[in-house]
């Protein structure tokens, strides 16, 4: 079966073409099905390449010098779609010459330049950006919106959850996930208005969406395992997002340093290495790197800009496996689903509501 190609952004990132590069040729010794287009600085890539023959082999260049920044506004990134590495990666999927998109570089510009060429699916104002994340429970949990919409209304928030409830049933195989708003407090009279009349519309109708909807979660149960769904607006979910990765380093780093305080300590790690190793693992962000932009006609994954190449090896390992999945084509049939069974008429309450 012959699938899509992988348009990578190899300029993108706080380290550009040499992760970006290892990232995508470890990625492609676990989906050796796949084939990529490279977009960049074509010298560089060539160089990059030497060391990494299995991906060259599987890759073909687009060549580009012009970068978006991390300093970039939104509108400039826009501006320069045509010639900068990020939109020439996106327009290949626009265009039909790559199946999916990676890039690890500036948020704001991406989900600009991506909402521009691929537009969004009916039935959906504004895309949001959806992440993984471990828990203490069987199925890792889906949060968006990660950053992309940082004022949103209820009726944004309805949307991102119908979203998030179809990505988790494809990643996690749950029927009816567990969704539920990110809140100050799990009382029904907490949180603003959007977030109260987005609460009372999608427990009205949850049996039609195929989730299981039973109000609010605080910031401290998002990793609990009590929850497979997330839903919030852009602002606090960044901030909830790099709150949970900024106490994940705080605590590896408070580890190591007790363990390294003493010979007695030293010994203590040798010998609780197997489950320090396990700790490791659950808080490093790179194995769980890779968010999409959820409700774009395309996938587009955004990869971490400080990912090591491992973190860029499952970003582009999660892009392989939503296109394996056909998960636009899933998401474009629940929608469709959802709106024949009165998905419509609870949007327009939300906005009489609002």
């Amino acid at each position: 079966m012959s699938l899509p190609r992988i348009a990578v952004d190899a300029m993108g990132g706080d380290e550009g073409v040499r992760v970006m590069i290892e990232g995508a040729a470890l990625a492609r010794r676990r989906h050796d099905r796949f084939k990529f287009l490279l977009v960049g600085d074509e010298t560089r890539i060539k160089a990059a390449l030497e060391s990494h023959p299995n991906l060259r082999a599987a890759s073909e260049i687009l060549h580009s010098t012009d970068v978006i920044t991390g300093e970039d506004k939104p509108g400039q990134a826009m501006r320069r779609a045509k010639t900068t590495s990020m939109g020439m990666a996106i327009n290949a999927v626009k265009s039909g010459d790559a199946g999916a998109a990676v890039s690890a570089g500036n948020t704001g510009a991406l989900m600009a330049i991506a909402k521009l060429a691929l537009r969004t699916m009916p039935g959906i104002d504004r895309p949001a950006l959806a992440g993984i994340m471990p828990t203490l429970g069987a199925n890792d949990v889906v949060m968006l919106d990660l950053g992309a919409n940082t004022d949103c209304d209820a009726r944004n928030l309805l949307q991102f959850a119908v979203m998030g409830a179809a990505y988790a049933r494809i990643v996690s195989g749950l029927e009816a996930p567990r969704v539920r708003l990110l809140n100050i407090g799990t009382e029904e009279t907490k949180g603003t208005g959007a977030l109260r009349d987005a609460a009372a519309a999608l427990k009205a109708a949850s049996d039609r969406l195929a989730m299981q909807f039973d109000g609010f979660i605080e910031a401290d149960k998002i990793n609990r395992g009590e929850v497979d769904v997330v839903v919030t607006d852009g602002f606090s979910g960044n901030i909830a997002l790099k709150s949970i990765e900024g106490t994940a380093r705080f605590v590896a780093d408070l580890l190591r340093r007790s363990f390294a305080s003493s010979l007695r300590s030293k010994i203590g790690f040798l010998i609780s290495r197997p489950a320090t190793e396990i700790l490791k693992h659950h808080l490093d962000p790179n194995n769980h790197n890779g968010a999409i932009f959820l409700g774009l006609n395309g996938v587009v994954v955004k990869s971490h800009g400080s990912a090591s190449a491992l973190g860029v090896a499952n970003a582009v390992a999660v892009t392989a496996r939503l296109l394996e999945e056909n998960l636009i084509e899933r998401i474009t049939a629940d929608l469709g689903s959802i709106a024949a069974n009165g998905a419509g008429k609870l949007a327009a309450g939300v906005e009489n509501a609002a």
